[in-house]
């Protein structure tokens, strides 16, 4: 049902009328120095494209790239059990997996999960007029590369961790719950490469509000001071022939590209629904937001209103 032509977030191979299977991998590097914390975060991480397409995950497999002679496996043993505990929180299962030797560690897992036909999200189900809702602020690459570069204080330190950690599991729900239309993660490509993936193609463009997008504390002091993914500003520069800017600084347009793990969703609701999605996300808990919304256009563009609020 779905496949790579869509640049979608996962697999779906249907296995009768009612069921169909979500197949999605990903793994990533250390990004905090805890084990334990990083194997939550790989495995939050891996399942997000599972809740993207509106499926349930069932089992995983664990992905591990480990240098068994510069470090102990005992700490490889906390990843183990930080990846087996989210799984436990989400409620499926990790039921092996694979190892291979390298200098650089990596973990991650594969992911199967289950979706109903009639229930599956794709990145390309947007339709004119839908208010575009994101389930976590921006930010997350930024200050994990803060924290690489070791300039970032403990407690925005656990700020990003607590976002990261948090499973898409509730966004998901309120996405299905609502008839969201398309939905995606913002991840690896940021808030625009993934919105330019969910337009490509369709005749829309994309309206967005920046006032309106909400930032982690210190995420744009720090993109001021370029302190920022690598990955997006490739991500800026891949988007930029397709946005219409209107006197945005460069900050405003760098955070926009930034670079996520384990970011919140990105779907579309009619208009008559926001209020009602806003609170149940609230309600969950989540820091959610309205931050623009679809139009019929050829051009397929993205434009920008408004101001980051630093």
């Amino acid at each position: 049902m779905v496949a790579t032509d869509s640049g979608d977030d996962a697999a779906i191979w249907q296995i009768s009328p009612e069921r169909a299977l979500v197949v999605t991998v990903d793994f990533i590097t250390p990004i905090v120095d805890d084990p334990y914390l990083w194997g939550q975060i790989a495995a939050a991480n891996a399942v997000s494209d599972v809740y993207a397409m509106g499926g349930e995950p069932i089992f995983a497999l664990n992905l591990v790239n480990w240098n068994s002679i510069e470090l102990p496996s005992s700490l490889l043993v906390e990843v183990l059990k930080g990846a087996s505990d989210k799984a436990a929180e989400g409620g499926w299962l990790v039921v092996g997996g694979h190892s291979i030797e390298d200098t650089e560690p990596k973990f991650g897992m594969c992911v199967i999960g289950e979706v109903s036909p009639e229930g599956l999200l794709r990145n390309t189900g947007l339709r004119p007029d839908d208010v575009l809702i994101l389930t976590k602020p921006l930010g997350i690459g930024i200050l994990t590369t803060a924290i690489k570069s070791g300039v970032l204080d403990q407690g925005s330190q656990e700020l990003v961790i607590d976002y990261m950690l948090q499973l898409n599991k509730a966004a998901r729900d309120a996405a299905v719950n609502h008839h969201a239309t398309g939905a995606t993660d913002v991840t690896g490509f940021g808030l625009l490469g993934h919105l330019k993936k969910m337009i490509s193609g369709q005749s829309l463009d994309a309206h967005l509000n920046l006032d309106m997008i909400p930032l982690i504390d210190g995420a744009y002091e720090l993109a001021q001071n370029n302190i920022v993914p690598g990955g997006s500003k490739r991500n800026l520069q891949w988007t930029m022939p397709d946005l219409c800017v209107n006197g945005q600084s460069a900050t405003d347009l760098m955070v926009l590209a930034d670079a996520q793990t384990s970011g919140g969703l990105l779907f579309g609701v009619g208009p008559e629904k926001v209020h009602e999605v806003l609170q149940d996300l609230a309600e969950m808990g989540l820091t959610s937001a309205a931050i623009g919304h679809v139009t019929q256009g050829k051009a397929e563009q993205i434009h920008l209103f408004g101001h980051l609020n630093r």
